[in-house]
């Protein structure tokens, strides 16, 4: 198991046959996420689906972030799920939380 995501390239991860069949359980028919798994593996691949609902190199206030997550998730949960993408830095933002961005 690979510890250190930051070694690895996110798009080439999540989009793997394996990956995709590992997360297909923590989403609903319409492809939301309904539960945000313990394992730091499949959380990290969770977080990297929805991570790819951002474009790249595109600045979001706070507002559309909440927005975004909250299109692609089930269980009302929007703050742990942004607070997680920027933890394990599938997007940044400012110090004061008012730009976001995915590089």
């Amino acid at each position: 198991m690979c510890r250190n995501f930051d070694d690895i390239n996110k798009d080439d991860f999540l989009f793997n046959k394996d990956s995709r069949e590992s997360i297909a359980r923590f989403l609903d028919t319409h492809g939301k996420i309904k539960q945000l798994p313990s394992k730091k593996k499949l959380r990290y691949l969770v977080l990297s689906y929805l991570a790819n609902k951002f474009v790249n190199d595109k600045d979001y206030t706070e507002k559309e972030v909440n927005s975004i997550i909250k299109d692609w998730h089930t269980f009302n949960d929007y703050f742990i799920l942004r607070r997680e993408l920027v933890e394990y830095k599938f997007i940044r933002r400012t110090r004061d939380g008012s730009r976001y961005w995915k590089e």
